[in-house]
């Protein structure tokens, strides 16, 4: 165990595949994350935090227990583990690779059973076991639940087990595999969690909400540009009119000289989805605004 850091907040980045995403999430929420093949203790340009690598399946156990004072896992984990951890904030947005995902009971297709109670004495297997052992028992519901490796959906397919519960975002690898949801047990999502030791302590508190503020921004931004441009006083309102903004677009007069001499300008900044780009610069045009400049945002805070 890599000795620790005084006065630094322990920090649990996922490993798996949600590693590359949340590595360029915190970049575009302003910190440098550099991920070594050779170490589960990847350097950050921020001397107060120390990362660590760890599996989101386990995460939640880890921050409850003070190994770390925070940490990124989906709801999924914290229920599997029953872990008593502060959830700070929701880190989903349906645009990047913090969609929210489900997680559903699935037969093969051909199969008889149409509803949970069908599988009274069957076989599922799964990963998330305490949660299906829990669902079933809870509804009086007799099952016998194994623990799932991986190729979870094969298993099913071959006829290995009755059932298995199953995470998915469209179905399409489920449908792929000649595979049937029963029904939906949950929704989870990536979530930062605390331990409620570190959330107690004043300064570790302000750190992990820094880190809550500053990456729901980056998450805020996703899909979204900023776009500007100079508009006559004349054809002010059509273009404001034109243009959809998460709030009132920011308008500002100009110093009139050179090309702007002898007219009324006035220079017009707002936010916009990026897949409306496409259409509304050729409208801003036709309107009568110039210098049309688009950016690309990495946080969008407040």
């Amino acid at each position: 165990m890599k000795e620790e850091v005084k006065g630094c907040l322990k920090l649990g980045i996922p490993k798996g595949s949600l590693q590359d995403a949340t590595v360029e999430l915190f970049r575009r929420a302003g910190w440098k994350i550099t991920v070594s093949e050779r170490s589960y203790f990847p350097s950050i340009d921020d001397a107060t935090i120390r990362c660590s690598l760890v599996r989101a399946q386990e995460m939640a156990r880890y921050v409850q227990d003070g190994t770390l004072d925070a940490g990124i896992t989906g709801i999924d984990w914290i229920r599997e583990n029953g872990a008593q951890v502060r959830v700070v904030c929701n880190l989903i947005y349906s645009k990047s690779s913090f969609r929210p995902t489900r997680w559903v009971l699935v037969v093969p297709e051909d199969s008889p059973v149409q509803k949970p109670d069908d599988l009274r004495g069957k076989r599922i297997a799964t990963e998330l076991v305490n949660f299906t052992r829990q669902f079933f028992a809870e509804r009086n519901i007799p099952v016998e639940v194994e623990f799932s490796w991986g190729a979870t959906e094969a298993k099913a397919a071959d006829g290995l087990v009755d059932a298995i519960v199953e995470v998915t975002e469209t179905g399409s690898t489920l449908r792929a595999n000649r595979l049937r949801i029963v029904c939906e047990l949950f929704q989870s999502n990536p979530q930062l969690i605390a331990n409620e030791v570190a959330w107690s302590d004043s300064w570790k508190r302000w750190k992990i909400e820094q880190l809550a503020l500053l990456l729901q921004g980056a998450l805020e931004a996703e899909g979204k540009v900023g776009i500007k441009m100079n508009v006559p006083k004349e054809r002010l309102q059509h273009v404001v009119d034109l243009i959809p903004s998460l709030t009132a677009p920011t308008v500002s007069p100009l110093y009139p000289s050179g090309k702007l001499a002898g007219r009324e300008w006035f220079a017009v900044e707002s936010v916009i989805a990026e897949a409306e780009v496409r259409e509304l610069i050729p409208r801003l045009i036709a309107e009568g605004a110039t210098g049309i400049i688009e950016y690309p945002l990495n946080k969008i805070v407040g």
